[in-house]
């Protein structure tokens, strides 16, 4: 059994896990629309070339390049107007010497043009004859068959996370339906003999149960299916035998409370019972949230989150939200840069302890175009701090505190 808060850094308790991750994922196809959120499970290729004709970006004239050359305001270059084509319409004909189609954009260019003359620089001599009073070159104003994708080329690869812009590239090449990795299901269980559900008034010596809905919530929002198996008592058979359930029927499972050090506390003993290799870290040098569990049982993930809310948010993003996410953890600095995007002026002084990571809440504010991070005081036991917040700043490891003025990593919340 791992030692009972011998803290690990973050890194070294995802180390931890690596040798365990990724938990291979089930597929399943799914309309295009409710891909959105999920990862690929194959790559996808275009079948064809998009746009499959070249077409205009403008309304104007197609013309042949040279026939514009020279052309300026005071001699412009005279054309016929021998043509137009009609939107969602192959042209017929092509165009020679001398000649102009006109043409609205999106529309097929017609044979023998390679380019397009804005409207804005013709002058209309009769409906016959217009005059171009500046040049374009070849390829102006045009998109090239195969410009946006190509056939056979990778739209997007096996693991990609399906964005809404995806949905328009998917669309393009006549994809409406896609193979994703399931989403993956995520069992939580919260234990407390002081807890109550919402519906219920608490009486003296009870609370509501806060952590369930919020993760609940961020499990949805890392693109998770949350499974909620409500309020269990400190009780080694019933924590036992709802964990069980539990793993039967999820990828990843959330302990909420019941993992501090302390006589009622049952969810260490349950780990290290149920299956190998049992607990992996008990502790993270990181606060909020250093009385945190990590386990992996039965093929599955396990974290016991701590039970006051911002530590248990806290821990989730940075322990459980990845996983949720691909599957596994990855360390290099464009993740972390992606992660904690912002930098923010620190409002005010604040003490760190000496190898340990902090997070702090914070309130973003731009001031003269600078951004600043002004912090959210309060316990960790305090739902509130994380609702008035826009963000988490990070302190380094490294560092014992911060002055104001000092520019900090945010990440927005």
């Amino acid at each position: 059994m791992a030692e009972l808060f011998k803290a690990l850094t973050v890194e070294e308790a995802r180390l931890a896990f690596v040798g365990y991750l990724p938990v291979k994922k089930q597929a399943e196809t799914v309309p295009l629309l409710e891909s959105l959120g999920c990862r690929l499970a194959a790559e996808v290729r275009a079948a064809e070339d998009v746009p499959g004709f070249d077409r205009s970006t403008v309304d104007g004239y197609a013309v042949r390049a040279r026939d514009t050359y020279g052309a300026t305001e005071g001699l412009p270059a005279y054309v016929d107007i021998c043509g137009e084509v009609l939107m969602g319409q192959a042209p017929i004909g092509k165009i020679g010497t001398g000649q102009a189609w006109r043409i609205a954009t999106g529309g097929m260019l017609p044979g023998g043009a390679d380019a397009v003359v804005m409207v804005e620089y013709t002058e209309v001599l009769d409906e016959s004859v217009i005059g171009i009073t500046r040049p374009v070159a070849p390829g102006e104003n045009v998109v090239r068959r195969g410009e946006d994708i190509s056939t056979d080329e990778v739209a997007l690869p096996a693991g990609h996370r399906v964005r809404p812009q995806d949905l328009g590239m998917l669309s393009s090449i006549g994809i409406s339906r896609v193979e994703v990795v399931s989403p993956c299901k995520v069992g939580i269980i919260s234990s407390g003999d002081e807890l109550v559900e919402p519906s219920e008034f608490p009486s003296p010596g009870k609370v509501r149960d806060i952590n369930s809905y919020t993760l609940a919530g961020a499990v949805t929002a890392c693109g998770g299916k949350p499974y909620m198996y409500g309020i269990i008592r400190d009780e080694y058979n019933e924590f036992k035998n709802t964990l069980e359930r539990a793993l039967e029927e999820n990828d990843l499972i959330l302990l909420s409370g019941g993992s501090s050090v302390g006589t009622r506390d049952v969810a260490a003993r349950v780990l290290e019972s149920i299956g190998q290799p049992g607990i992996l870290f008990h502790g993270l040098s990181i606060k909020p949230g250093k009385p945190a569990i990590g386990a992996f049982v039965k093929n599955r993930p396990v974290f016991g989150l701590p039970g006051h809310p911002t530590s248990a948010m806290v821990v989730f993003d940075l322990m459980v939200a990845p996983l949720i996410r691909s599957g596994e953890y990855t360390n290099s600095e464009k993740d972390s840069l992606i992660e904690y995007p912002l930098l923010a002026e620190i409002t005010r002084n604040l003490h760190s302890a000496a190898g340990r990571e902090d997070f702090i809440r914070v309130r973003l504010v731009t001031r003269d175009g600078r951004l600043f991070a002004d912090p959210v005081l309060g316990k960790s036991g305090l739902i509130n701090t994380m609702v008035k917040a826009d963000g988490l700043a990070h302190i380094p490891a490294g560092k014992e505190g911060v002055e104001a003025g000092e520019l900090l990593r945010v990440k927005l919340i």
